[in-house]
């Protein structure tokens, strides 16, 4: 408007509207468009993971749950679970379920910057928590963060939330969450065994040659697990998640840790 104020006093006859239709045209004051590229990836190298909160209802409730989704970027081969939360815990029992419906690890899993595995940094100078470091290296593949800003390097795993919203949630309802991530493993079969226009090909036909590059999982995987820390009170109860437990009279005022494995105390 300043411009065009000062062209005014110079003696340009011209509308604000044809001065922004004329910078519009020779790029002026513009950001220049920069085409989005694709990524290409060899069978193995890598699987990305993301979450994002999709509205669910679950045994007549309705609730603000996180989907949580992982795909093979050589093959599309898409997994997806939805939890009512998930924070460290829950991304463990993700990332295990996932692995193992994948039949093998990739070297990497890309990531945002999500403060669940991120200690410190983004981009390449991301530093892993070293619960999840070693949650990783267990399983045989390390952790790796995008760019902030540059969410076309995971659009292998963005792409596959609008799906989920618009298709399989999409007037359903849910007994449990456990019927909730039964459906969706079925529904993940059915749409990993369906033709895809954008890649021409059918995911698990993909995933067949994928899958001879996958890291084998280990002969036994550790399940998941949660400590928590008490105090025995005076009438030898500990409480987890608003619900008391007894305990041996002799630990009272003992403080101590309970593990929480797959979810049950």
């Amino acid at each position: 408007m300043r411009v065009h104020e000062e062209l005014q006093e110079s003696g340009a006859e011209l509308s604000y509207q044809a001065l922004t239709g004329f910078c519009r045209r020779q790029g002026i004051g513009q950001t220049p468009v920069v085409p989005a590229g694709q990524y290409h990836f060899e069978p193995g190298v890598e699987m990305q993971h993301d979450t994002s909160p999709h509205e669910v209802e679950v045994g007549g409730n309705k609730y603000k749950a996180q989907t949580a989704s992982a795909v093979l970027c050589y093959s599309r081969l898409l997994f997806f679970q939805i939890h009512p939360t998930f924070q460290r815990f829950d991304c463990k029992l993700f990332l295990t379920d996932a692995l193992r419906y994948m039949g093998g690890a990739t070297e990497r899993v890309m990531i945002d910057n999500t403060h669940v595995v991120v200690l410190r940094g983004t981009g390449r100078e991301m530093i892993p928590v070293p619960e999840m470091e070693a949650f990783a290296e267990r399983l045989g593949f390390r952790f790796v963060a995008h760019a902030i800003g540059n969410a076309n390097r995971s659009g292998r795993v963005e792409r596959p939330f609008s799906f989920i919203e618009n298709n399989f949630l999409a007037g359903r309802t849910f007994a449990s969450w456990e019927d909730l991530n039964r459906q969706a493993r079925e529904w993940c079969d059915k749409v990993n065994a369906t033709y895809k226009k954008h890649i021409r090909a059918v995911p698990r036909e993909l995933y067949a040659i994928e899958r001879t590059h996958l890291k084998p999982l280990p002969a036994w995987i550790p399940e998941p697990y949660r400590l928590h820390a008490r105090t025995v009170d005076v009438e030898g109860y500990v409480s987890v998640n608003s619900i008391r437990y007894s305990v041996p009279v002799g630990w009272i005022g003992r403080r101590g840790r309970g593990a929480r494995d797959q979810g049950q105390d």
